[in-house]
């Protein structure tokens, strides 16, 4: 067990609840480190269900490709928790998050607190004390009683697309959870807003208005869409003709096009050219990716191998929009390998994927003791009309896949499972 990992061991054990939304012991510790989060870089603050790491990477890539250092703060993390912290740009070393973290431990004093408010305190001090030009910062759970929470003046704020999940925290409607993502708004910091169902959108507006902002709204002030092979962008300032984005999938468009609304809104020193090379360089690992590395040695080499880490019911729906897309350019047998979180609505999941997939082979998650068994997730499946098989392993269901002459492979149903593919595949994500 590598230094870090004996560190983040004793962190897991300061509190009995993983999850605890309320703020008042990151501000407690917060105080104690001398309020680092007073200290960061402007900050972008985002919020939502879906889209958010994608938003992100784009407004990253922009900004970097403006000569601009950017922090980054997003959650969870796929292979390494060093994927958690970018300092200006770079991966937070193991030296540097090792030390932040033994800081906040001491300055804890053994005290109740979460293991993502205690890692989070220990990003705002790195952030605090390495130089930077913006803090891209990603909520963890909801809005607004999740532990970044405590920028009381960003320089602006997103919200992503809504949909349910995390009900047992956020609330059982729709307008419950957008309730919880809109408490990121902030009086006097401009708001832009990807589409969202008519319920979201109504709690958000009226938030937005209490405060006094007039949000930057997708499809009411600005707009993005697919002509000819480009990207074209338009809002009142004028329009935009620009390459597509890197990453793959009709939904794409839209997370790229809230980016741009956001660079445009929260008036941040890109260039429209520099805006097209964020697009063209953007990474964001295990959000439809081609696979390439030592598990596509079990495959057919006439075989695709694709990794998504959607785990939610609008997760499937876009995936599934996607792989629409990838039939209509090259029909092939369409095979799932799926390992889900049991906080998951598994039903909800494969039900876009109806009619479509031939096969489905379920896999546990390992070293995930609130993940579902093979067992139990693949009646799920098999609901949703698909013919559902369980597999002992990630590397048992490509085998069984790889007897689908000419298969599209997508192993998909949590970010957990994602990165132990990714580890598997020796191609850990930078």
């Amino acid at each position: 067990m590598s230094r870090t990992d004996a560190i983040l061991k004793r962190l897991m054990t300061l509190h009995p609840k993983l999850i605890d939304l309320e703020l008042g012991r990151t501000l407690r510790l917060l105080k104690a480190m001398g309020e680092p989060h007073l200290s960061v870089p402007p900050v972008i603050h985002v919020a939502g269900t879906n889209g958010k790491g994608s938003t992100i990477a784009y407004l990253r890539a922009m900004l970097e490709a403006s000569g601009k250092s950017v922090h980054v703060y997003t959650s969870p993390h796929l292979v390494s928790f060093r994927e958690r912290i970018r300092l200006a740009g770079k991966l937070v070393s193991s030296r540097k998050l090792n030390a932040a973290l033994e800081a906040c431990e001491m300055a804890n004093k053994g005290q109740p607190i979460t293991f993502f408010e205690i890692t989070t305190v220990a990003a705002f001090l790195l952030f605090s004390k390495v130089k930077a030009d913006y803090l891209l910062l990603e909520t963890g759970l909801g809005g607004r009683f999740d532990t970044t929470n405590v920028i009381a003046d960003p320089l602006g704020t997103i919200i992503t697309p809504i949909s349910t999940d995390h009900t047992q925290f956020l609330g059982e409607t729709l307008g419950e959870i957008a309730s919880a993502k809109a408490g990121i708004l902030k009086k006097g910091a401009a708001a832009v807003f990807a589409r969202q169902p008519d319920e979201a959108m109504a709690v958000l507006e009226a938030e937005a208005r209490a405060l006094g902002i007039s949000p930057f709204v997708a499809g009411v002030d600005f707009d993005g869409y697919v002509q000819r092979g480009r990207l074209v962008y338009q809002d009142d300032a004028g329009l935009l003709d620009l390459p597509l984005p890197s990453l793959y999938g009709g939904h794409q468009i839209e997370n790229a096009t809230v980016a741009i609304a956001a660079a445009r809104q929260f008036r941040l020193p890109i260039s429209e050219n520099a805006i097209g090379q964020g697009l063209r360089s953007a990474i964001w690992p295990a959000r439809l990716m081609p696979l390439r590395g030592a598990l596509t040695e079990l495959i057919g080499a006439e075989q695709e191998l694709w990794l998504d880490g959607g785990h939610n019911a609008a997760g499937a729906q876009v995936l599934s929009e996607a792989l629409d897309d990838m039939q209509a350019s090259r029909p092939a047998p369409l095979v799932l390998i799926c390992g889900m979180m049991a906080s998951k609505d598994a039903a909800r999941f494969f039900s876009p994927f109806s009619k479509k997939v031939q096969h489905v082979f379920t896999v546990p998650i390992p070293g995930e003791p609130g993940a579902l068994d093979a067992k139990a997730l693949a009646p799920f499946a098999s609901a949703a009309g698909l013919e559902a098989k369980p597999m002992r392993s990630v590397r048992a269901a490509l085998g069984e896949a790889a007897k689908v002459e000419g298969a599209r492979i997508v192993i998909c149903g949590s970010l957990y499972l994602a990165g132990h593919v990714l580890a598997q595949n020796k191609t850990p994500p930078e």
